[in-house]
């Protein structure tokens, strides 16, 4: 059957009709390609964006991290500066009252020392004769601060009171205490082999004190030794009329 003029413009109509439809469709597709790319650039221009104020931020921090760590360093040397030199300050407030303290002590030492002297020489000394003639004990001769050096050792006694058969051995302080009885004790053993031209002698032994503790004047008591203190402004012999002196 043959086609007719119609039929074949009407065909033609179709074909142009369905052409201007894929042309459309393609404008579509580009506009969307187009509208994507836009779309693809603008969010790649946001993230850029995005990222290039994300890294000011850190920027930003790291140097205000940085900052405030300077900041820190610059307190903590400046605290440690300053307590350094605190320290250093305590240290030479400190050295300077140890030195002033020993100098203090020093002085008091030498002060105990020159009364300790005066104490003996002034006191001891003269009342020695008095004392022991009242306990039966006649006294021809006194020697102050006597010392004998034999090898290594050595021996020193503050007062020594002699007559013709006995020999008196004095140690006097200015607080008397357990520990001066005890080493005048061991003076008293030695004493012959310093001394061995007092060897026929009877070695007695006395303590004095400007201040003698009740339980030490009884230790020294219980031990054998004549105790010299004060009463008032004299010297006495605490000993009662009981006592029997140790003799060596």
């Amino acid at each position: 059957m043959a086609t007719t003029a119609d039929e074949v413009w009407k065909l033609l109509g179709e074909l142009i009709e369905s052409q201007k439809e894929t042309e459309r469709k393609f404008q579509e597709t580009d506009r969307k390609f187009q509208e994507t790319d836009r779309l693809l650039r603008e969010q790649s221009q946001e993230t850029e964006r995005f990222l290039r104020e994300q890294s000011q931020e850190t920027d930003r921090k790291f140097q205000e991290t940085d900052r405030l760590l300077r900041e820190q360093s610059q307190e903590t040397e400046r605290l440690l500066r300053e307590q350094s030199q605190e320290t250093d300050r305590k240290f030479q407030e400190t050295d300077r009252l140890l030195r002033e303290e020993s100098k203090r002590v020093n002085n008091q030492i030498g002060q105990l020392g020159n009364r300790l002297g005066e104490f003996v020489e002034s006191q001891v000394r003269p009342a020695a004769v008095k004392l022991f003639q009242e306990r039966g004990i006649a006294v021809k001769e006194i020697a102050s601060n006597t010392y004998i050096q034999t090898g290594k050792e050595g021996l020193e006694i503050d007062l020594l009171v002699i007559n013709s058969s006995d020999i008196i051995l004095i140690e006097a302080k200015s607080k008397l205490s357990e520990d001066d009885v005890n080493e005048h004790l061991e003076r008293l053993s030695k004493f012959k082999r310093f001394f061995p031209r007092y060897e026929s002698y009877r070695v007695l032994g006395a303590v004095a004190g400007m201040v003698i503790p009740l339980d030490v004047s009884r230790y020294a008591y219980r031990k054998g030794l004549f105790v010299i203190g004060q009463s008032g402004d004299n010297l006495v012999i605490l000993n009662d009329d009981k006592f029997r002196p140790r003799g060596w």
